[in-house]
């Protein structure tokens, strides 16, 4: 495979890997921490803030609701200005406005303003986000791409845990008076580092050329398409809103219209990026992409794990808290057998296992966190005074599962992937991660709040979980589309 997008000759070749990427992954694992948190932490905090800056019930969703939707609507375009613009350059320029962002957040004076800083939050993690698989695949060779993209499990099991522990403690904790803007603050010293590491540790890369369009004298970089970027943010805007605010307004009519309508927005969307590759212009998204058939099967596998996954972690959550009254640092600390079980299948597969199996490591995590959220229903429907040892085991098998699903996922889902296309692919991954996340916790959320109404936050757990189940039980059956293994041959593409 020719890249064109590739380090300078003395980071290493390409059999080798580049010099320090193992230091440069743990700059991009850094970033996505900061990520996850900012994701997951201000749930937590939700409360207080309301306490200090008021605001309407609305405003309060929204603090988490901008970040979501402004993250999945500039996603794909970030990702794709990370192949034309440089990726380094993106990631860099990303995590700068990240960490300015957060600082503005501590700093609102009211929830308007904190919702404004929230959005651009989340339209800078849209820059730096979908960069980290590409310089990845970049730095690493063939053969150690796996064990690369397997600590992705560990490390985000663990952020997921850590999110909501951290931001009850921090704002519990009331340092210096500070709150909840501490789980803003909090970000500061993160994204400081990660900029002035990126800037000294990632390597060097060039732009893609309009060689991908078919020119191969013409050697500027490509442009980024404004059209396709308004049409598909269209697009994924009239599909995320109603699920991120359906739930809570009790699914209006609008919310099924806006849904319905992001279906010919999305048709519309890729003739019009058709057209654009038939002029010699650079599309949006690759259409090459979706003649993969690792990568269109990933996307639909993904879909449906993701969707399961947040809906098991909102559904937990919920069922802690509103269930059994627990605090939201003994709700946190309670997922911790979940993190472990993470860290442990993550280690096992990137390491050990999906290099030799493949597909059937994917499998087996789907079958055994189906057995967590079984044994979850069964420990925790309808009933009383649990304690957090009664749930351990079916969550440290359920965290079993997922560790070992993460790195055979995205090693497979990148089989294939050239160079020039791996900034789009890694952008419709990312969003395909929000979209799922969103369709999970729409739908398992209505289901719990339902069942709850009626029989209690302990029988509605029980049988959201036996949802979640079922959901990971599709995810097993649409996996047999992926290819057996990512590189059958033991070699890169």
């Amino acid at each position: 495979m020719t890249s064109q997008i590739a380090p300078p000759a003395p980071t290493g070749t390409p059999s080798a890997g580049y010099r320090l990427r193992w230091a440069g992954l743990a700059v991009i694992l850094a970033a996505e921490v900061m990520d996850l948190l900012d994701t997951t932490i201000v749930g937590v905090a939700a409360p207080a803030v309301r306490q200090d800056l008021g605001g309407s019930d609305a405003q309060i969703q929204w603090i988490t609701a901008s970040y979501t939707l402004a993250f999945a609507v500039l996603l794909i375009t970030g990702g794709r200005l990370g192949d034309l613009f440089g990726r380094k350059r993106l990631f860099v320029l990303g995590a700068a406005g990240f960490t300015l962002a957060s600082a503005l957040c501590a700093a609102a004076p009211g929830a308007d303003t904190l919702v404004a800083a929230r959005t651009v939050q989340g339209l800078f993690a849209a820059l730096l986000i979908p960069q980290g698989l590409g310089l990845i695949r970049g730095m690493f060779p063939p053969g150690q791409l796996g064990a690369a993209l397997g600590l992705f499990g560990p490390v985000l099991g663990l952020s997921s845990v850590l999110g909501p522990t951290l931001g009850g403690y921090l704002t519990g904790a009331d340092w210096f008076g500070l709150g909840w803007r501490a789980v803003f603050l909090i970000n500061l010293p993160v994204g400081l580092l990660t900029v002035f590491a990126a800037g000294r540790i990632l390597p060097a890369d060039r732009a893609s050329t309009a060689t991908a369009a078919g020119d191969p004298t013409d050697t500027r970089p490509g442009r980024i398409d404004p059209v396709g970027v308004l049409m598909l943010g269209l697009a994924v805007l009239l599909l995320v809103y109603p699920l991120v605010q359906g739930r809570e307004l009790g699914w209006p009519l609008w919310t099924f219209l806006s849904m319905a309508a992001s279906v010919p927005t999305v048709w519309l969307f890729t003739v019009q990026q058709r057209g654009v590759l038939r002029r010699g212009g650079t599309p949006l998204i690759e259409p090459s992409l979706f003649a993969k058939r690792a990568f269109v099967s990933a996307l639909a596998t993904g879909l449906v794990f993701f969707a399961a996954l947040s809906g098991l972690m909102l559904v937990f959550t919920l069922h802690l808290q509103l269930g059994l009254g627990w605090t939201p640092l003994h709700a946190g600390l309670s997922m911790i057998p979940l993190s472990i079980g993470v860290v442990v299948g993550a280690v096992l597969s990137g390491a050990l296992l999906a290099p030799r199996y493949g597909r059937r490591v994917l499998h087996l995590g789907m079958v055994l966190a189906a057995a967590g959220a079984l044994g979850l229903w069964a420990t925790a429907g309808g009933a009383d005074g649990l304690s957090s040892w009664q749930l351990a085991p079916s969550l440290a098998l359920a965290g079993l599962g997922l560790g070992l699903i993460m790195a055979p996922f995205f090693d497979i889902a990148l089989a294939g992937v050239e160079e020039s296309e791996t900034g789009s692919a890694a952008g419709v991954l990312n969003a395909q991660q929000q979209l799922g996340g969103s369709m999970g916790v729409a739908l398992l959320g209505t289901a719990f709040f339902g069942w709850a109404g009626t029989d209690g936050f302990g029988a509605a757990a029980g049988r959201t979980y036996g949802l979640v189940a079922a959901l990971l039980a599709a995810a097993f059956l649409i996996a047999f589309l992926l290819p057996r293994q990512a590189r059958p041959d033991g070699e890169g593409h």
